[in-house]
């Protein structure tokens, strides 16, 4: 009865884990400085922000915050849920909102996420469960900030370096997930907190596989040891047999994501503006769909998504012009005896771009553009390449909300060590815009300037902006509770069941 009762316990404990998969290991799992893709999922398990977006897309409710007001337009007071709990007991109050606000305020702390703090005025502590956060003026943001994950005062108050602090490997969050190993290059495993706030999650357990090949990861899940991923459209349309389509589900969305080719601005080659236009006519968008996405996706006309407020339909795609483009090469200074080279630097953590980069580099041939790659692990790449600044032209993408904040990416005060607007792009008009849209309020006055700087910054191609693909993503049909959504699956993931 006792050996019987062990391989019960064995077989439940199976069914309980959801296994997942990472092309890259997590750089920091702090979500103050967390900006690469495996950090930042890994971490929204972890930790909770004072609020979130509804399963909509569009209203925010709350998170750790049980409630929130506009006292005036420049002062919010946050009521916070009693009872909550750090993964370690202590209970989680006003003082760890202050402090969160402190840390990413403080000039020792690396964030590109800093730039959204930057217009308030003032967070006060009113009791042990209310906060006050006032602004200088009006913020189209003042709420979204704050679905910035809430690190622990206790754990951090006397942290002299945050950016190498063993919390970044071995955090202490409030969400409903604990991490309880940390294998580099092996496995992260998530345990279900018994004690959060709405209820224990379902799923007992959450294992990461940290694989860098993306056949790999591929064959795993085709052999059900992964049971949700995201395919690439090669994969999905010819790589699947019905046995597999009987064990998973698809959902296919437009990702919230682009492609873009990022010029570095800080390069004299690059900061003609003929340069920048004559290799936007040359590249083949819909070459590059047709082959490597098979018409999974759309071609990219700028900086902010269709769907969102802030696109601009106005705006089209630049057309295939080779003659044009060799017109405006010439015109520059380059031409078959003095032609243009760069390189074009991506990494491999995702499948498609060692392979749109190659498309790229033979479109640019056609125009006598002479292009080498350069294809490298994904925490190499970080390392070296993207965080230093260290490229001719980057092959990377961008994930977005549907309100997007255009500051940290494109205003130039955001060209600074960890900001987002990696290729040193400068607007005074742009700049200009994006402040004036900050102080509204109104969302039709908004999306009316995101409009215009969604108009400027394709103009002014600091990037080639290339591709909007499709996620498409498959879950094993043994997971139930699964919702889609127009966000994708993870909405309400702490009810799921796995049989």
């Amino acid at each position: 009865m006792k050996l019987l009762l062990l391989l019960l316990q064995s077989v439940w404990l199976i069914a309980s884990t959801l296994h997942l998969s990472t092309s890259s290991n997590p750089a920091r799992l702090n979500p103050l400085i967390a900006t690469d893709s495996a950090s930042s999922s890994i971490a929204g398990f972890l930790f909770n922000s004072l609020v979130k977006y509804d399963e909509s897309g569009q209203k925010i409710i709350g998170d750790l915050a049980e409630s929130y007001r506009f006292i005036t337009p420049t002062l919010i007071e946050f009521k916070l849920r009693r009872g909550v709990k750090w993964h370690d007991g202590k209970p989680f109050t006003a003082q760890d909102v202050l402090f969160t606000y402190k840390l990413i305020k403080s000039p020792d702390t690396i964030t590109p996420y800093a730039s959204d703090f930057r217009v308030i005025k003032n967070v006060s502590v009113v009791d042990d469960y209310t906060v006050r956060v006032t602004y200088e003026k009006p913020y189209f943001k003042a709420l979204e900030i704050w679905m910035m994950g809430i690190v622990p005062r206790h754990i951090l108050k006397n942290e002299r370096d945050v950016m190498g602090s063993s919390f970044n490997t071995a955090p202490i969050g409030t969400g409903p997930y604990i991490l309880k190993k940390l294998e580099f290059s092996k496995q992260i495993v998530l345990e279900a907190n018994a004690n959060y706030f709405e209820h224990r999650p379902k799923i007992d357990k959450i294992v990461f596989h940290v694989i860098a090949d993306p056949m790999t990861r591929f064959l795993m899940l085709k052999s059900g040891e992964i049971d949700i991923d995201g395919l690439e459209p090669m994969q999905y349309e010819r790589q699947l047999d019905k046995p597999f389509h009987s064990k998973f589900a698809t959902l296919e969305l437009p990702s919230h994501s682009y492609t873009y080719l990022g010029f570095n601005l800080r390069l004299k080659k690059f900061q003609d503006p003929r340069v920048r236009e004559a290799l936007s006519l040359a590249i083949n968008r819909q070459e590059i769909i047709d082959l490597l996405f098979l018409n999974h996706g759309k071609v990219c006309t700028g900086p902010f998504l269709p769907g969102s407020k802030g696109f601009n339909d106005a705006v089209k795609a630049p057309q295939h012009d080779i003659a044009r483009a060799k017109a405006l090469l010439k015109a520059a200074g380059y031409d078959a005896a003095h032609p243009l080279t760069f390189e074009i630097a991506t990494s491999n953590s995702n499948a498609i771009r060692p392979y749109a980069a190659e498309i790229l580099q033979r479109q640019l041939l056609d125009i006598g553009v002479e292009v080498t790659l350069r294809v490298m692990e994904w925490q190499a790449f970080l390392n070296t390449v993207v965080s230093p600044r260290k490229f001719e032209t980057v092959l990377l993408g961008w994930a977005l909300s549907l309100t997007p904040d255009p500051y940290a990416l494109w205003h130039s005060q955001s060209d600074v060590p960890g900001g987002f607007n990696l290729v040193g792009y400068h607007s005074s008009q742009t700049d200009r815009l994006i402040e004036r849209m900050e102080s509204s309020t109104d969302p039709e006055t908004i999306a009316a300037f995101q409009r215009q700087i969604f108009a400027h910054i394709a103009h002014d191609n600091p990037y080639l902006f290339l591709v909007i693909p499709n996620e498409i993503n498959v879950y094993s049909r043994r997971i139930s509770g699964i919702k889609p959504t127009i966000n994708g699956i993870w909405e309400d993931y702490i009810d799921w069941e796995k049989r």
